[in-house]
């Protein structure tokens, strides 16, 4: 890409999507003082943690200043989950920043590391896998947190059973636990969900899965029954993905979010929705809601009509379809998420990360004239990896500038 296509490809499709950092001390005083009593929301028991977590907890791969994860905790918001991969480890460092100083018992944090090695299409390991390199890669992010522990340390990308169950991982979990590093095990799933989920609860180990759930969901019978299966077990569950993009879209008419974020707590064994929420009004949008979940006909006429509607469209459901039909053998899964997270969520740097997972060499799309893939949610495949793979192109350090 020349150096003049470049500059245009940042000025028109890039520099606007990571939204603005909010100002030092613009928070500051908005909910009320971080000793003031918080507010009380609605909750659930996150299985045998104990926990008892308000029905919306907080996603912070959006966050862009700790100021904003002061004011979810300030707000009632208990459970904060971010990722190693979410800005190279920045996230971590930020989501410290925000609960720094703050009574280590009054709030949640997770985080998620995958190993080294993971093939993010199969869910299963390259060359094997090291419990040793993945306490220390545990290690590295309670540095960053700035935390002699995490309350839940999830495994990510898991689907396959053999993954979930493998003795390593299962060694290496089981160590972080009883080194101190956590106090909770987990899983979380982008797709095989009920494979994963039923592994997980069969072993004994896990405590905890998160899991996408939102009202596209392919198989809703297969999905709630393993949730329910995983619950019975002794497991807490919580939803991501829960809006399924479209609440974002890049055009289109809007979704209705509190349709689709109540559609999900309609699942009583759900115990909370860990949203994305990279403003202030989201987040009040979203504490409103919870406040009612009772669903009126026009939310249920809304959800359908958006089911409808793909023209649209920005949520890859994960199924996987697309894998055997590509003559690159691209992981058309993961760009789709990154293509996701630039357009839909406006998060540059996770969209970046995303795509080098992929592990995409130059742009093999321009050489097909049409494309072979028949996607189950009827994507313009070759056309959304033409536009997202530029982004490659893109310095990693003004990514994370």
């Amino acid at each position: 890409m020349g150096n003049n296509n470049r500059r245009e490809f940042l000025k028109k499709g890039l520099l606007g999507l990571s939204g603005a950092a909010l100002a030092p001390g613009m928070l500051k005083g908005s909910f009320g003082s971080a000793g003031s009593m918080l507010p009380e929301l609605p909750t659930r028991i996150l299985g045998r943690t104990g926990i008892k977590t308000p029905l919306i907890s907080m996603g912070t791969a959006d966050a862009t200043a700790p100021g904003l994860i002061r004011a979810a905790y300030e707000s009632g918001i208990k459970l904060f989950f971010s990722a190693t991969y979410y800005g190279e480890g920045k996230n971590e460092q930020l989501v410290g920043e925000g609960l720094k100083g703050l009574a280590r018992d009054s709030y949640v944090v997770g985080t998620a590391a995958p190993p080294d090695g993971m093939d993010m299409r199969s869910g299963t390991f390259r060359n094997g896998f090291d419990p040793e390199g993945y306490i220390r890669k545990a290690d590295a992010s309670l540095k960053r947190f700035g935390l002699d522990y995490v309350d839940i340390f999830l495994f990510p990308y898991a689907g396959k059973k053999e993954t979930v169950l493998h003795e390593g991982v299962l060694k290496a979990m089981a160590q972080l636990k009883k080194l101190g590093k956590t106090r909770f095990l987990g899983i979380a799933s982008h797709s095989d969900t009920p494979e994963a989920l039923r592994a997980a609860a069969d072993s004994g180990i896990y405590d905890v899965a998160m899991i996408a759930y939102n009202y596209k969901v392919t198989d809703k019978a297969a999905a709630d029954a393993a949730i329910e299966y995983a619950v019975k077990a002794g497991m807490g569950v919580v939803a991501m993905k829960s809006i399924a993009g479209a609440g974002r879209q890049k055009s289109g008419p809007p979704l209705n979010t509190d349709a689709a974020l109540k559609w999900v707590l309609q699942n009583q064994n759900m115990a909370s929705i860990v949203s994305g929420m990279s403003t202030l009004e989201e987040m009040q949008k979203n504490l409103a809601m919870i406040r009612n979940l009772k669903m009126s006909e026009q939310e249920l006429k809304d959800l359908n009509l958006t089911l409808l509607n793909n023209e649209y469209e920005l949520y890859c459901r994960q199924c996987q379809e697309c894998l055997p039909q590509c003559p690159h053998h691209l992981d058309i899964p993961t760009i789709m998420r990154s293509y996701m997270y630039a357009y839909g969520y406006k998060n540059t740097a996770q969209a970046w990360f995303t795509l080098k997972d992929a592990g995409l060499n130059g742009n093999p799309c321009e050489s097909c004239a049409a494309c072979s893939v028949k996607c189950a949610s009827r994507f313009n495949v070759r056309e959304k990896i033409l536009d997202i793979a530029r982004l490659k192109d893109v310095p990693q350090d003004f990514i994370l500038s």
